[in-house]
């Protein structure tokens, strides 16, 4: 799929790390130039040195609505459009609810739903305004699936899930592509409050993914024909029981 995405801008939020990093890579790969959005500059400005010059980093703390505010502007100076969002920012809290902590709930869901939600916002008229774009948020099989271990995040995925497809439709007329991917459990640092247990029996079972098997999806949703938009795109490992 080389140069498939040529001439395109693209941006990925929670870039630093993770599905974030793997799909800008995998857009970079495919001829996109890519700002690469986290608040976490420092590994920002490592690993877009080590992606080179298609790589940019734009250091945003999205739960900053202020800060959320001069992202398009510093994604703009990259190449005078945005052609590819990327909402993919997220955080994991599982567990049961009796033993959970609400200030924590409270920082999971302001950032998987209201965070998520202001940066499309953000960029949603320059896109209507060009009569084109793909948005495409990192949502999750509990999105679709309620997971009893993890009954916080699955809210926040289907509150992903709805605001996806009702978006979608309005801005469909305007010749805009609003899709989710939605992966079952991955590699990635999100994972860090499983417990050991659980990870070395989801391991063994093949029940994770890499962070790389999703970029390939989100290049798939991206590289359809204009007239199709790819509204669901699940993702699952062999192993898992979703």
């Amino acid at each position: 799929m080389s140069n498939a995405l040529k001439g395109k801008i693209a941006a990925v939020t929670g870039a630093a790390s993770g599905i974030g990093l793997a799909c800008a890579k995998a857009m970079i790969e495919a001829g996109a130039r890519v700002a690469l959005v986290d608040r976490d500059a420092a590994a920002l400005k490592d690993v877009c040195a080590a992606l080179g010059a298609a790589a940019v980093p734009v250091t945003i703390d999205l739960m900053e609505p202020r800060s959320v505010a001069t992202m398009l502007p510093q994604i703009l100076k990259i190449g005078g459009q945005l052609d590819i969002f990327h909402a993919n920012a997220g955080a994991y809290v599982g567990g049961e609810v009796v033993a959970g902590d609400p200030d924590i709930w409270d920082r999971m869901l302001n950032l998987n739903i209201n965070a998520a939600f202001r940066s499309v916002h953000a960029v949603l008229p320059h896109m209507v305004e060009r009569k084109t774009g793909d948005i495409v948020l990192t949502s999750s099989i509990a999105g679709l699936v309620p997971v009893v271990w993890e009954p916080i995040y699955t809210a926040s995925k289907h509150a992903v899930q709805a605001f996806t497809h009702t978006v979608r439709r309005q801005v469909a007329k305007h010749g805009v592509r609003v899709g989710a991917v939605a992966p079952g459990p991955v590699v990635t640092a999100l994972l860090k409050d499983w417990p050991k247990a659980k990870m070395d029996e989801a391991l063994a079972a093949g029940s994770l993914m890499e962070p790389v098997e999703v970029a390939d999806a989100v290049l798939f949703m991206l590289t359809r024909p204009r007239n199709v938009t790819i509204r669901d795109l699940v993702i699952l490992p062999n192993g898992t029981d979703l």
